[in-house]
């Protein structure tokens, strides 16, 4: 059964990259399955959007500048436990997905897997 912007509850997303095209690109695909739908450039930025937004859901990336992306699950997982997390990245290696598994990320998709974002997201959300 296909989920509809209307079947959806009030939810809101955090997306965290340091491409602003990556931030961009994911916000056009995702913003029709949220209500509100903001943006940060790195980890750091995102612990203070978390704390003000109380998003339902933060895509992450995993390689930024000033706090990488498992330093940035690590304190949100802190801060708003019931925060769900999706790495969102490149590195898709062995590591980065157990690194994801110990954190309590919700899921792990790379940047290839574009289709997959969205359902996993509808998913989340659901």
């Amino acid at each position: 059964m296909a989920v509809t912007p209307g079947d959806m509850p009030h939810k809101s997303i955090l997306i965290v990259d340091d491409e602003a095209l990556v931030r961009r690109t994911a916000r056009s695909l995702l913003s029709e399955f949220v209500d509100s739908c903001h943006e940060a450039e790195n980890g750091q930025q995102a612990l203070e959007q978390v704390k003000k937004l109380k998003p339902d859901l933060v895509l992450l990336d995993i390689s930024m500048p000033v706090m990488n992306g498992l330093q940035a699950a690590y304190e949100i997982r802190r801060l708003a436990p019931s925060t769900k997390i999706i790495f969102f990245t490149v590195d898709g290696s062995g590591d980065a997905r157990m690194a994801a598994h110990a954190l309590g990320v919700a899921a792990f998709v790379t940047k290839s897997e574009g289709p997959e974002l969205i359902q996993t997201v509808k998913r989340l959300l659901a």
